[in-house]
């Protein structure tokens, strides 16, 4: 089974069909649905057995996850990237849009306390956990959507959510107990951030450290002042009342109307037609007939 999740700025069923995933759904017989539709799964009020470090202040009427994931095993599906809010993004962070509903915005301010907060919940609420990231083609720079894609031809794969990123972040050539998320989970036992404490099985990456930064575009200048900067004091009055709408419209301008048609459209068709990865996803692409 397949669950979605949308974010304020992006369509889950749009992306699935630009992404290819739909048609990998039907030729496999993969059953999808939503978090977000009532008709698939209900949000329901849950508390952790585990103390929450932020998660019960920022949701003071209550944590609420879907009905549907208590007592199911879980599959993370994330890539290799970095995320400009928390530096490289993997398998704990794919839990922030299936845990949390369409206001998990609201934690970014905290989004490290968060991720492992949310790890938490997982382990309490799935009998087991797996992740297989996909780092054949990854992305460099501020992601998760304005990034610079790179071929490096990984797979990983790990039951230790919080040791495949480290992996992850070690390969991209970021110390891994210095992002915070990680070390945090380290910490709490979560799993192992620590890579001398991290057995690798398969290829010998010992000597593997892409040189990838974060770097910086116009939205994470705008994310640093909603969420850490001096203007941070109004982040409840903009993003907690309909003024939600102004950041959402200036993210969607930024994003679709200016980074997509004058730059990103580019990188991707470069990708698409020079790359191996890019050949085998414009084969997708004609096999289910999907315009690209």
């Amino acid at each position: 089974m397949c669950v979605q999740n949308k974010t304020v700025v992006s369509d889950a069923i749009k992306g699935a069909n630009l992404n290819c995933f739909t048609s990998v759904f039907q030729r496999y017989d993969i059953p999808v649905l939503y978090n977000f539709r009532a008709e698939d799964m209900r949000w329901t009020r849950y508390q952790p057995e585990a103390p929450m470090s932020v998660l019960d202040r920022i949701y003071p009427k209550g944590i609420h996850i879907p009905d549907y994931f208590p007592a199911k095993n879980i599959v993370h599906l994330p890539t290799v990237k970095c995320h400009m809010y928390t530096t490289t993004t993997g398998a704990m962070k794919n839990a922030f849009g299936g845990l949390l509903s369409k206001h998990r915005h609201y934690t970014h301010t905290w989004i490290h306390e968060t991720l492992v907060d949310l790890l938490a919940i997982q382990k309490e609420i799935h009998p087991g956990i797996f992740a297989v990231m996909d780092g054949t083609t990854v992305g460099n720079g501020p992601g998760p959507r304005t990034m610079e894609p790179v071929v490096k031809n990984v797979i990983l794969a790990s039951a230790d959510q919080v040791a495949i990123d480290a992996v992850a972040a070690r390969l991209m050539g970021f110390e891994p107990l210095s992002i915070r998320y990680i070390r945090l989970a380290h910490e709490r036992g979560l799993g192992v951030g620590d890579p001398r404490e991290i057995e690798i099985v398969g290829d010998d990456v010992s000597g593997e450290s892409w040189g990838f930064e974060v770097g910086h575009n116009f939205h994470r200048f705008l994310a640093w002042m909603a969420w850490y900067g001096p203007t941070k004091f109004l982040q409840k009055l903009v993003c907690r009342t309909p003024l939600v709408a102004i950041p959402i419209l200036i993210s969607k301008i930024n994003h679709d109307y200016t980074h997509w048609p004058f730059k990103e459209r580019y990188i991707y068709e470069d990708w698409r037609a020079n790359t191996p990865w890019g050949q085998i996803f414009q084969q997708y692409q004609q096999q289910g007939h999907l315009a690209p």
